[in-house]
């Protein structure tokens, strides 16, 4: 889970200011050689959303469908990304061809875990970046293209530009846990 922060997007000729997160599956036992020193590693699919639990967006929209009910709204003011760091859900995956004729993979569903299914372990630890509890060692391990969305952020700008301040990242989004009710988060 890499909270982007709020960055300026074009949508329909408008320039709108979207506080964006990236959140990543791994897919341990898809794997592929990326580099031949560390053999077979677990493919990683992730899909950016717009920071929003509003009844419209796409990010509630999965979470939804992942945890196998909509939020309340005391829910959503209570809700903390950071939960969904190493839960499980089944992904359905398609591929697409792009302009250019290479195939890519997109998530096109998101859905919790069937009960009884064997779930395999993570090969990877997760990774959370959250301006909140920075670590440019994360950052730093990021892919560029990634690293760069990020550095384009006005959270990051204002964390860079001011010399040992605590940047508090605020969604509006009271981080109290709720209460167990056997929800997967």
């Amino acid at each position: 889970m890499i909270h982007i922060g709020t960055v300026k997007e074009t949508i329909q000729g408008n320039e709108k200011l979207l506080n964006k997160v990236r959140i990543g599956w791994e897919l341990p036992t898809e794997t592929k050689v990326f580099k031949e020193e560390n053999g077979p590693q677990p493919l990683v699919i992730s899909k950016e959303y717009t920071l929003s639990l509003h009844e419209n967006a796409h990010l509630r929209s999965d979470l939804k469908s992942w945890r196998g009910q909509d939020f309340t709204e005391d829910e959503v003011k209570q809700f903390d990304i950071s939960v969904l760091v190493g839960v499980p859900c089944l992904l359905a995956i398609t591929h697409k061809k792009s302009t250019n004729g290479k195939t890519y993979e997109e998530i096109s569903a998101i859905s919790k875990v069937v009960k009884g299914m064997d779930v395999p372990a993570a090969v990877n630890s997760p990774i959370v970046l959250e301006y909140d509890n920075w670590s440019e060692e994360t950052f730093n391990s990021l892919p560029n293209f990634i690293k760069e969305k990020v550095a384009q952020s006005m959270e990051y700008n204002h964390m860079r530009n001011l010399e040992h301040a605590e940047y508090d990242q605020s969604q509006g989004f009271d981080n109290t846990p709720p209460d167990d009710d056997g929800l997967p988060f």
